[in-house]
Order: structure tokens, then C-alpha cells, then sequence
């Protein structure tokens, strides 16, 4: 590691986290009646998964698992790209009166969680939407909280927080702080 990388979190640590996170989920929402999961594509959806396997291995219950893309829901859309990626979004399941949990790799400004509820409002309506975070790094623009955060790590505006998870990134699972600018 360079002296600009700081590593917060290993692979045990992040099966701990999401361990403890599925335990969380549960105990709230007293069981897996009525609950479902939502992963924000790309990282929000493998966390999910594997909330989704460690509630299995807990209840032995399969609970209903959809991937969501906000890209279109964005509001820096024209910011982020001319030409922006639309991945599917699969939710085969009605969210209509479902405990809903939605969750993501990192809090920060909530944007992103706030074009996933637009996203969401086009597939019913729950009677509650929980959201669930890996990390909640601070830095708020919106009035978004996190129900479930795996780690809160507070960060400079000059860091990004990189989530590494061995499904798309090919290496093992680690969280790292990084300063823009420098890799």
C-alpha cells in the first residue's frame, strides 16, 4: 500500500459485518415474513446477495432478492456520462406491502439512495423501505440515514472509499480509503 491507501477492511471482517447485518435485519423486522431484499447494482447487488445467503443459512428461508439499476433515476445523469451504461433491473417479485431492504455499498451524499426510491416507487409501493450500507462514510447532502451500517468511517472530501468484492473485481474483498487523485 502506498501511504495514500488505508485499508479499513479485510474479507473476515466484511463476512463478520455482513453476518451481523443479516442478524440486524432479522431481529428488526422479527423474522423473514414479509421481507424482502433490493441490491442497488453493482456492488449494492452482491452485498444483498450475500445478506440474502446468510439469512438463509440463519432462518432457512430463501427471502425475495431484486437488483435495481438507478441509472436513470440519477440527478447528475448529464455529469456522469453522454452515453450512460443501463444494466437491468430485476425485481420478478411485487414490492407492494413488503418490508423492504434496500442495500448499497456506501452512504455518502445519498443521492444515490434517493434515485433508488424514485426507482423503486415504479414497482409498487412497500410498507417500509430499511436501508442497509456496508460502509456510511458522512458527508450528507440529503436527509438520508442508513437503518443497518455495516462500518461508519468518516472521511475527508478528498477520499474515496473503494469496497473491492472478489464477484467483479477478481481480488479479494477489502474496503479502502483512498485519496483522489492518487491509486
Amino acid at each position: 500500500m502506498t501511504p495514500f491507501n488505508t485499508k479499513v477492511m479485510d474479507k473476515e471482517t466484511l463476512r463478520r459485518i455482513i453476518s451481523r447485518l443479516a442478524h440486524e435485519i432479522l431481529e428488526k423486522n422479527k423474522g423473514t415474513e414479509n421481507l424482502c431484499l433490493v441490491g442497488i447494482r453493482t456492488r449494492g447487488a452482491i452485498l444483498a446477495e450475500r445478506i440474502q445467503a446468510c439469512i438463509k443459512k440463519i432462518e432457512n428461508v430463501q427471502v425475495p432478492l431484486g437488483i435495481l439499476d438507478i441509472t436513470l433515476y440519477r440527478d447528475d445523469l448529464t455529469l456522469v456520462d453522454t452515453q450512460p451504461i443501463l444494466r437491468a433491473t430485476l425485481i420478478d417479485f411485487d414490492i407492494t406491502g413488503k418490508n423492504l431492504v434496500l442495500v448499497d455499498d456506501v452512504l455518502y451524499t445519498g443521492r444515490t439512495i434517493r434515485a433508488a426510491l424514485d426507482a423503486l416507487t415504479d414497482f409498487g409501493r412497500p410498507a417500509s423501505i430499511q436501508l442497509a450500507v456496508l460502509i456510511d462514510r458522512g458527508h450528507r447532502e440529503l436527509p438520508i440515514r442508513a437503518d443497518y451500517a455495516g462500518k461508519n468511517i468518516p472521511t475527508s472530501l478528498d477520499q474515496d472509499v473503494q469496497v473491492v468484492l472478489k464477484e467483479i473485481d477478481e481480488k479479494d474483498d477489502e474496503v479502502v480509503i483512498v485519496k483522489r487523485g492518487k491509486q
